[in-house]
């Protein structure tokens, strides 16, 4: 059974730092595209970063994306955090092994982890 579990949420204050975590379970995600999406009230669901076997990149320059096959994890680095950046964030995981621009080109989703940045 595919499971995906995100970690690492919280309040934080602007400028600061959070590195998130996504744990995978019942599949090598080495082998799947690796996505990261947040949402925060009254927006779509965007796409913030993804990781493949070929690309590696995220819209912010500020957010760094990277894999820990050892550990079946995929991890998100976000720095000089603003209060725009409040949403819950979601790791997603698809078949297809190439990262995809919607988040109908994703197979599996976690829950979800609440960042809030706020003074």
């Amino acid at each position: 059974q595919v499971q995906l579990v995100e970690a690492g949420g919280g309040l934080v204050q602007p400028g600061g730092s959070l590195r998130l975590s996504c744990v995978a379970s019942g599949f090598t995600l080495e082998y799947y595209a690796i996505g990261w999406f947040r949402q925060a009230p009254g927006k779509e669901r965007e796409g913030v970063s993804c990781i493949s076997s070929s690309v590696n990149y995220s819209v912010k320059g500020r957010f760094t994306i990277s894999r820990d096959n050892a550990k079946n994890t995929v991890s998100l680095q976000m720095d000089s955090l603003q209060p725009e950046d409040t949403a819950v964030y979601y790791c997603a995981a698809r078949e297809t092994p190439f990262c995809g621009r919607w988040t109908t080109d994703y197979d599996y989703w976690g829950q979800g982890t609440q960042v809030t940045v706020s003074s």
